[in-house]
C-alpha cells in the first residue's frame, strides 16, 4: 500500500488519540511507517466487540441480582477477563474460580480468598460482596 492509501477513516479511538501504525511505500518505493486514525471495517468490528462485552456485563449483573451467579463472574466480565486470566491473577485453578461463581460457595469464602478477588478487581471486599453499592 502506498503512503497515500493508508486509511484515515473516523474511529471511536480517534478521540483517545490512538493511532495504528502501518507500513507503506513512499514515492521512491521504500518502506516507511505511517499512522492511521482508523479503518472503517476495523471500527465496525471494534464497535461490535464493545457491544458484546457490554451485553455480557449486563447479563452477568442481572444473574448476580437474581442469585444465579456470584459477583466474581460480574467483575470478571466487567474487567474484560475470562476464566483463564482471572484464575491466573488470583492463583486458583480454573475449576475453583468457576466454583466460586456459585452463590452458595461464594457466600462461604474466607476473607483471604475474597481479598484476592478484591485486589484483582481493585475494589474492597464490601464492594465485592454487595452489588448494590
Amino acid at each position: 500500500m502506498k503512503k497515500s492509501d493508508v486509511p484515515q477513516d473516523k474511529s471511536n479511538l480517534e478521540s483517545a488519540n490512538i493511532k495504528d501504525m502501518y507500513y507503506a511505500l513512499d514515492d521512491n518505493g521504500n518502506y516507511i511507517t505511517e499512522l492511521s486514525t482508523g479503518w472503517n471495517p476495523k471500527t465496525i468490528a471494534l464497535d461490535n466487540a464493545i457491544k458484546e462485552i457490554e451485553e455480557r456485563v449486563e447479563n452477568a449483573k442481572k444473574r448476580v441480582l437474581n442469585n444465579e451467579t456470584s459477583p466474581v463472574e460480574y467483575y470478571m466480565e466487567l474487567h474484560k477477563m475470562d476464566l483463564t486470566i482471572l484464575s491466573s491473577y488470583v492463583g486458583f485453578w480454573k475449576w475453583r474460580v468457576k466454583r466460586h461463581f456459585k452463590p452458595s460457595v461464594f457466600n462461604k469464602l474466607k476473607t483471604k480468598t475474597l481479598q484476592k478477588y478484591a485486589d484483582v478487581f481493585d475494589i474492597t471486599i464490601k464492594q465485592l460482596q454487595d452489588m448494590n453499592q
